[in-house]
């Protein structure tokens, strides 16, 4: 990215704009350094921009060299709504982050994600079931999401990085905010083996009321959501309710009755979530194979163009052959051929009634 689109961008995530306003700023302006150059006038023609919204642009100070330089020298990624790397799941809620900021790699498998939340201070039950359910979804191929918050978020995140898995850590704080303190390491960690994420900007502290709203992210880049311990105050309750709202199902741990520290995930089970008392719940729930994979070599065989589309048009819904070739503009006996490497892969699995569903 070119540095006066890269400096624009910053100046305008630091003045933390609504998403939808910020969205349509964007959009409004072809480049983003016009922004700052526009009279309150042009400004006050974009889709909900208000007068105090204007003002602010207005006098936005410059980033300063101490900022860029830090930027630059740090291992983060800013992303547009605009771009590939953009993860396509996020940009289908209503008020997705036009910009996203990235600490590691996000990859295509990514897409098929189980979020695991719950209470910051969990029992040891909680923990390790946690821990344990994270790793045996990481075994699935599946990518654990949460939210690097201490007690279950921690022990999902540990768990798939225990199993070799991929996680993603969706901070309500910059990337480079390491929120709780003792977490750094697990931070980094995570950075080298899935990614780091948020919507705000490099060095913007962990105020309470962000941690909610980073809650519809950590949602939306799940095929589903698993609350392990939740009181009935607990923040983990409004992931679930994003991911009954996304139209994504909720997963909810039965825990001690006496106690009360599994409240929510009762109250979660009593409104229609699936109770889970082993990983076997989640994965056939959400279509996957009852039995994990066979190990792949951590090396992705090397595809062809062609292959690749074919991977990337197959999710874990089952899908017609004849629905593929139609989609992808391929004859049929082609694309079984094409289907016959890919499953000697492990990359795709064949289902009754000549369907394929993709193996996470």
């Amino acid at each position: 990215m070119e540095e006066a689109r890269c400096r624009a961008l910053l100046r305008l995530a630091y003045l933390e704009l609504p998403p939808r306003r910020l969205l349509s700023l964007l959009e409004h302006f072809e480049h983003p350094e016009a922004i700052f150059h526009a009279s309150r006038h042009d400004l006050l023609r974009v889709d909900g921009m208000t007068e105090s919204a204007a003002a602010r642009i207005l006098s936005a100070p410059e980033v300063s060299e101490e900022v860029w330089q830090r930027w630059m020298q740090g291992d983060s990624r800013l992303l547009t709504w605009r771009d590939d790397g953009y993860p396509p799941a996020l940009k289908e809620i209503e008020d997705f982050p036009p910009l996203l900021f990235v600490r590691g790699s996000l990859q295509e498998r990514d897409r098929f994600a189980v979020a695991i939340v719950g209470t910051r201070k969990p029992t040891a039950y909680g923990r390790h079931v946690a821990e344990r359910l994270a790793r045996e979804l990481s075994r699935y191929g599946l990518t654990i999401i949460s939210g690097g918050a201490r007690g279950i978020d921690t022990a999902a995140h540990t768990g798939a990085l225990r199993a070799g898995g991929r996680t993603i850590a969706v901070l309500g704080c910059g990337i480079d905010v390491a929120y709780p303190p003792e977490s750094a390491g697990l931070f980094n960690r995570i950075a080298m083996q899935g990614a780091i994420l948020s919507e705000y900007p490099p060095g913007v502290p962990p105020d309470a009321w962000r941690f909610p709203a980073r809650n519809r992210i950590v949602s939306a880049l799940s095929l589903g959501v698993l609350v392990v311990e939740a009181p009935n105050d607990s923040g983990a309750l409004i992931t679930a309710n994003h991911a009954l709202e996304q139209g994504k199902p909720v997963f909810a741990v039965p825990g001690n009755i006496d106690t009360g520290q599994s409240a929510g995930c009762h109250r979660l089970i009593k409104e229609g979530a699936t109770l889970v008392d082993n990983v076997e719940d989640i994965v056939r729930a959400l279509g996957i194979a009852p039995e994990p994979p066979p190990e792949r070599s951590a090396q992705m065989p090397s595809l062809t163009p062609v292959q690749q589309n074919v991977l990337h048009a197959l999710s874990l819904t089952p899908k017609h052959v004849d629905t593929l070739a139609e989609e992808l503009s391929l004859p049929v006996a082609q694309l079984n051929a094409e289907l016959l490497m890919l499953e000697m892969y492990g990359l795709v699995r064949r289902q009754p009634g000549n369907t394929y569903v993709r193996v996470p």
